[in-house]
């Protein structure tokens, strides 16, 4: 039987791929679950898309400021864990915006999809606080609209950030899946890039589709985090 304890202690560098599910037990909802940030919602891919933000910039601003943005949410085991992990050996690729990894102290962090909390002028590219940006997305300065430096639907990833990612996996002995479904490309497209001897593990309630010859560890990840010694 597969003990995942065993193996991030033997591992030399350990990699996390990580998703919405590692942030539900902190308060924040995931995206396509029933009661998730896209549930009831018209059409949210075109809500958090480049084509919205560019035709519609108030519109955008409100469903952001609306359903996003969960300032007082802490980071849970699952990210303390992996925070000591991968600051003792290894990385986090995340797909979330949240920032809640490095707020558990996380150093080495890719965010693939960027973070909520990064504000900027598309005008003159100057940084804002996100507090500034709950308030309103005009730059009075320049009348530039602000924006919160994450990924839209129909916008391309940075390839410097895609570049980190494929790094982090390809370096791994030891590639840890938790809290994603797996299904949203490219970043599911990442464990492509895993050495052909790395163990392959993932955490999660149900059986996703993995690599041949990679190990389920089935259930709630928070139970199965907080039991490892790290």
């Amino acid at each position: 039987m597969f003990d995942l304890q065993t193996a991030i202690q033997q591992a030399k560098h350990v990699t996390f791929m990580t998703g919405a599910g590692v942030s539900t037990a902190s308060g924040i909802p995931d995206y396509r679950s029933k009661g998730g940030l896209y549930a009831d919602q018209v059409d949210p891919e075109y809500a958090l898309s480049i084509d919205n933000l560019q035709a519609h910039h108030e519109d955008f601003h409100k469903f952001v400021v609306n359903n996003m943005y969960f300032p007082a949410a802490k980071p849970n085991v699952i990210h303390e864990k992996m925070a000591t992990i991968s600051n003792q050996k290894g990385t986090i690729v995340t797909q979330n915006v949240d920032g809640l990894g490095r707020k558990a102290g996380a150093e080495h962090v890719v965010e693939f999809h960027g973070n909520l909390y990064r504000i900027y002028c598309q005008t003159c590219h100057k940084h804002f606080d996100y507090e500034t940006y709950l308030k309103s997305d005009i730059h009075a300065a320049d009348g530039g609209i602000l924006r919160p430096d994450i990924v839209l639907y129909g916008e391309p990833i940075n390839p410097d950030t895609v570049s980190a990612a494929i790094e982090a996996i390809s370096t791994a002995d030891l590639l840890i899946v938790v809290g994603t479904s797996f299904v949203v490309y490219p970043f599911a497209g990442l464990i492509g890039y895993a050495q052909p001897e790395a163990t392959i593990v993932a955490v999660n309630r149900e059986k996703i589709a993995l690599p041949e010859g990679a190990h389920m560890v089935q259930g709630d990840a928070v139970d199965v985090f907080a039991k490892l010694v790290v």
